[in-house]
This record gives structure tokens, C-alpha cells and sequence, in this order.
């Protein structure tokens, strides 16, 4: 048996727009979950006054999550298609939770945006659109979800279509890389076969839809890169990073260093989906256990790499910034959350260089004293504490960040340069 192609997919939207409830039913549909278990969390979901929960469960595993009926953290799910195998990481749509939403997304090679067919764009659904094209993933699937809430017309889902079309290319979306699917979760109308209820529409089931995204270029010749997610200690194995490796490979053997702690050691084995591999590439989801690196040495946020090519650690940087939202205007001394890769570093402003126009670049006034909601910009960053960032020119998987700050997301961006530590 050949081994599949390895996607990652991230399942992104506003809140109660549907994304566990469509995910649950997927798995459930396309065999990857037992019917018996959905089955059981129908009754309990009920008894709890949780009905129509059930799907949503299978991924909210969390006691918090099933009790508040939202996603918190991201969780991490195999589905098999015909042409792929996938990670599915279902993000939250919480806006308290938006950081483990970026996490989630920065690790995807393409996402589902669900959308709900009666209450259309929302806030999250336009936060989560501009993440989602900052954080570099480039196809998206829109489902179009809760069909059964507008009766199934034709003439709403064409409706919202456009709407969506308009929001997705303002930001860069370009159209042949996005595919329209209406679906019903809770009713499992289109999901892994054509929905009697919608024989208007010709496209694809949403199963079907996941085999026609592509599978980007492995970076393997960038160097190594690998975000640290968590850290684990292991009985029998001792200190187990686990983080998905975004350039490069890592073998068994190779000699490794995590920045920005500058600690280093030996690759002793690598593990992806309980099983031991030889060898890591991009894509993959792995855990691997390092000698001479200890569980206080390292933590989330920290990058593994080769040691003869280290992860860059940033005394400053240089990025250009979209400006989402903020109540007010942006000034030299602002020092908001930046969310980096699996890292959350607050970074200082030190210089707004020039303000650009967002929609072609080009450079409005060099050195304006603000920016606010709606303007592009250069400016100049200082972490507050050490943080690897790369220049998005040579590693644009660990060159792009969001920025946080009072619950939402302020800004997004990519580095231009870095000036490294000493």
C-alpha cells in the first residue's frame, strides 16, 4: 500500500457557525469514528440540554468545552480520503480563544472556512479570513453551512457566495483557489454524498472537496525548522518535544539546538502517530526525543533546528503590517502580544518607518507619527524577550506573525528583516 500524501487542514469560523458539529459528522460519515460513540453522546447531550451537540462532541473532548458547548484548545484528528490522509485541527471560533485559533492555522496547509447559510459574514468569519491569508494558507474550502435553516434555496447560498467572494478578495484570495460547497452537518446533507435536498447544485460533496486541494511544496532544502507546541516527559523515552516540522528534515542522529534557550543535543528517535519514523519532513505532526536536553530546558514557543544553521534569534526586526482593528491609533512605544510560529512574545514598537497603501504597496508618508484601523505599514519591532523570527524572504513559514492585544487581533504581518542577536 502506498502511503498517502500528508495534508494539514484547519477548520476555522465564527462561533456556533458549525465547525465541530461539520467536522463530527464528517469523521462519523466518512467511517472514521464509531456511529455507536455519537450515538452515546446524543443521549448525554441531551440529557445535559445540549441537543444537537452530539457530532461536536467527538472533537470536543475537553470537560470545559462539552459543559460551555465552544472549542478551547486545538485538537488534532486523522481522516482518510481517497488521494490524502489529513491532520485535522479544529479551531476555536471563540475570540477569547483566537490564539490557539493562529496556532492551529499557522500549522495548516489549506483551511475550511465554515460559514452559517442564514447568518452569513461575522466578525470572527473576517478575523479569521485575514489570519488565515497572513498566516500563509493559500486554498481554501468555504462551507456553507446550516443549508436547512434557509430551506435549502439555491438563491441564499449564491447570495452569500458573492458576499464571500467580495471579503475573500480583499485580502488576496484568488478564486480558482477556492471552493464553494453548501452543506447541512446536523442533517448530513452533502457531506460524503450528494444531497437529494440540493440538486441544484453541481459541485462537490465537502468529502470531495477535500481531495481537490493541493499538496504544497515540501521545503525540505530550507533549513531545519520546528516549532516546539508542547513539551512531554515521557516514561521510558524522558523529554519528548512535540511541534510540526515546518522546513527541512530531521534524521535520526542529527545534531539539534533550541533557540532561543541556545540548548543542544542528539536526535534519539522521532515519532509520528504513535509510530517511530527515520526520518521527518515538512507536514508532519511528530514528537521526538532529544539526549542531553532536559523537560526545564525547552518550552512551547521554542524553535529546533540544525545546529550548524540555528534558528535566528531576533534582537529586532523590520515587518510590514496590515492594520485589522484598534479602537484608537497605533504609536511609537505600542507593545502588543506578537504571535509567531507556536511563540507569544510581546514586542515593542520602535519606529513606524512608512505607511502604505494596503491595496498596492506603494508609500503614502514616510514616518507618520500613527497608524491606525485600515493602513499598511513598515515598522520596526523589539521583542521584550528573546524570540525566534525569520525573514519571510527565507523562511516564510516562521516570517509571518499576528499581532494581539485587549482579546482581538490588531494587526498582522510578515518580517522583512532581522537583525539577530549577538
Amino acid at each position: 500500500m502506498v502511503e498517502k500524501e500528508h495534508m494539514n487542514l484547519a477548520m476555522i469560523g465564527h462561533i456556533d457557525h458549525g465547525k465541530s458539529t461539520l467536522l463530527g459528522r464528517l469523521l462519523m460519515d466518512a467511517g472514521a469514528i464509531d456511529p455507536h460513540l455519537v450515538e452515546e453522546y446524543k443521549k448525554k447531550a441531551e440529557e445535559l440540554g445540549k441537543a444537537t451537540f452530539e457530532f461536536a462532541w467527538v472533537m470536543d473532548s475537553l470537560k470545559d468545552e462539552r459543559e460551555r458547548g465552544i472549542t478551547i484548545d486545538v485538537a488534532h484528528q486523522r481522516l482518510d480520503t481517497d488521494k490524502y490522509y489529513y491532520t485535522i485541527v479544529d479551531c476555536p471560533g471563540h475570540r477569547d480563544f483566537v490564539k490557539n485559533m493562529i496556532t492551529g492555522t499557522s500549522q495548516a496547509d489549506a483551511a475550511v472556512l465554515v460559514v452559517d447559510a442564514k447568518d452569513g459574514i461575522k466578525e470572527q468569519t473576517k478575523e479569521h479570513v485575514f489570519l488565515s491569508r497572513t498566516l500563509g494558507v493559500t486554498q481554501l474550502i468555504i462551507a456553507v453551512n446550516k443549508m436547512d435553516r434557509v430551506s435549502y434555496d439555491e438563491k441564499s447560498f449564491v447570495e452569500l457566495k458573492k458576499s464571500l467572494l467580495a471579503l475573500l478578495g480583499t485580502v488576496g484570495y484568488k478564486e480558482e483557489h477556492l471552493t464553494f460547497v453548501p452543506v447541512s452537518a446536523y442533517e448530513g446533507e452533502n457531506i460524503t454524498k450528494p444531497s437529494e435536498k440540493m440538486t441544484w447544485f453541481k459541485g462537490p460533496t465537502f468529502l470531495a472537496a477535500l481531495d481537490l486541494m493541493e499538496v504544497p511544496d515540501k521545503p525540505v532544502e530550507l533549513p531545519l525548522r520546528i516549532p516546539v507546541q508542547d513539551v512531554y516527559t515521557i516514561t521510558g523515552a524522558g523529554t519528548v518535544p512535540v511541534g510540526r516540522v515546518e522546513t527541512g528534515r530531521m534524521k535520526k542522529g542529527d545534531k539539534v539546538i533550541f533557540n532561543p534557550a541556545a540548548n543542544s543535543g542528539e536526535v534519539k528517535t522521532i515519532e509520528m502517530h504513535h509510530e517511530e519514523i527515520d526520518e521527518a519532513i515538512p507536514g508532519d505532526n511528530i514528537g521526538w526525543n532529544v539526549r542531553g536536553v532536559g523537560r526545564t530546558d525547552i518550552r512551547r514557543g521554542d524553535v529546533c533546528g540544525h545546529v550548524d544553521k540555528p534558528p535566528t534569534v531576533a534582537d529586532e526586526f523590520t515587518a510590514q503590517i496590515v492594520v485589522l482593528q484598534h479602537p484608537s491609533a497605533i504609536t511609537v512605544g505600542y507593545t502588543p502580544v506578537f504571535h509567531c510560529h507556536t511563540a507569544q512574545v510581546a514586542c515593542t514598537l520602535i519606529e513606524i518607518s512608512k505607511k502604505l497603501d494596503p491595496k498596492t504597496g506603494a508609500t503614502l508618508e514616510e514616518n507618520p507619527d500613527f497608524i491606525k484601523a485600515g493602513d499598511a505599514a513598515i515598522i520596526k519591532v523589539k521583542p521584550t524577550r528573546p524570540l525566534v523570527i525569520e525573514c519571510v524572504k527565507e523562511i516564510p513559514q516562521l516570517g509571518r506573525f499576528a499581532i494581539r492585544d485587549m482579546g482581538q487581533t490588531v494587526a498582522a504581518g510578515m518580517v522583512m528583516d532581522v537583525k539577530p542577536r549577538a
